[in-house]
């Protein structure tokens, strides 16, 4: 063999080696990991975070925003990339304490948007190392529940005072004048007037707070409607006939709705009660019900003083009263209404007003009708105004 040929052959074995050599030590070469399908668990904390309700904002030892979810940005937290100042000046109290900081990022008058709530609480506290983290949260709710909560403590005790103060005046007038016989006799008529308004306003106190869930309410079965006007008929006529108004209604319809009776006369006694303390004496009221959409509507129209567009919302809150003095002068107390709301909305339904001053108003209480109503003529949606007949 030339020299050449053995040239030849060593290379080639060579190269053999070489390929051989490659192929295993990549047989024998640990692997990669190959990534595991699906989402891992920093994808899901990520996506947690991205969802939260509460607003998340990851600051570094500068302050500086590392990280923040969406709803940071929509409580006003974070603007622009920048964290709010009281926010920061927290943050740097966590660093030197180590403790957790607790901090108002409420809107500041002026630069609260539309969308904004009214009040954000925010928990600061260290996360790691250098670390700080802002878990703030909407507690607009809870603040508008609380001054609810205050503002009806303080009605109530307003208008308890008012009857209970009168009370007292009015024996110490009657030991005063026990010797004049007509004196007496005024001042008792004067003392059983308070005492029925003090204990009708207990009453609708204590009906109001049943129907805003502090007792559970009965199970609604069929009622028919037709009972319920009646009823609240006999409990509305002798203050109707003492100035003068007539109730005039329509004819019986057979309507049945789901619902507890004895609250849906309460709801309906109160919309008369209205109708005829804000009525002028000699005037009419009247009562009509229709079927509109699968629910039934009672309406009670009176042609009274009727109420301002700017007034129709708050006169379902409890204690407003359209005409303080007119609700002395009836013994009003504020609440009908209010009782009114709850009832049609204990029962699926709600309550609406249409009124115009120095015409009058149409209040319709609107609860949906039983599976098993009866087939009366059908009154399409939209056919008028309730009070158009005014």
């Amino acid at each position: 063999m030339t020299t050449t040929g053995y040239l030849a052959v060593s290379i080639g074995l060579a190269l053999i080696g070489v390929i051989a050599a490659f192929f295993i030590g990549r047989s024998t070469a640990p692997r990669h990991p190959k990534k595991p399908e699906g989402l891992t668990v920093a994808d899901l904390i990520q996506q947690i975070v991205h969802d939260s309700h509460d607003g998340i904002v990851v600051l570094n030892h500068f302050g500086d925003v590392v990280l923040h979810n969406p709803r940071a940005e929509e409580l006003g937290i974070v603007r622009n990339n920048r964290v709010d100042d009281r926010a920061r000046k927290a943050a740097e109290g966590v660093r030197g304490s180590n403790e957790v900081v607790y901090v108002d990022l409420s809107p500041l008058d002026g630069y609260r948007t539309g969308r904004q709530p009214e009040a954000v609480h925010a928990e600061v506290r260290l996360l790691v190392e250098n670390f700080i983290v802002v878990d703030a949260s909407d507690e607009s709710e809870a603040v508008r529940l609380e001054k609810t909560r205050r503002d009806f403590v303080a009605n109530v005790s307003h208008e308890l005072k008012t009857p209970v103060g009168a009370l007292a005046l009015l024996a110490e007038a009657v030991l005063d004048a026990s010797d004049d016989q007509d004196e007496v006799r005024r001042f008792s008529a004067k003392i059983m007037q308070e005492a029925t308004r003090l204990g009708t306003l207990v009453t609708e106190l204590i009906a109001l707070s049943r129907l805003q869930g502090a007792e559970k309410l009965p199970e609604l079965s069929d009622t028919e409607i037709d009972v319920v006007i009646n009823e609240a008929l006999s409990r509305s006529k002798l203050a109707a006939e003492s100035v003068n108004i007539s109730i005039n209604v329509d004819e019986p319809s057979g309507f049945v709705v789901p619902g507890d009776r004895s609250l849906l006369v309460t709801a309906l006694t109160n919309l008369l009660d209205n109708a005829v303390a804000y009525s002028p004496p000699g005037s009419p009221v009247s009562v009509s019900r229709r079927l509109v959409d699968g629910h039934v509507e009672i309406a009670v129209t009176d042609r009274g003083i009727g109420i301002a567009e700017d007034q129709q919302i708050r006169v379902f809150e409890r204690f407003y009263r359209v005409d303080k003095a007119r609700s002395r002068a009836t013994g009003g107390t504020g609440l009908g209404l209010a009782i009114v709301k709850h009832v049609a909305a204990n029962h699926g339904g709600e309550v609406k007003l249409w009124s115009l001053p120095g015409t009058g108003s149409t209040f319709t209480l609107r609860i949906p009708a039983a599976a098993t109503e009866p087939n009366p003529t059908l009154v399409p949606s939209g056919a008028g105004d309730p009070g158009g007949e005014l």
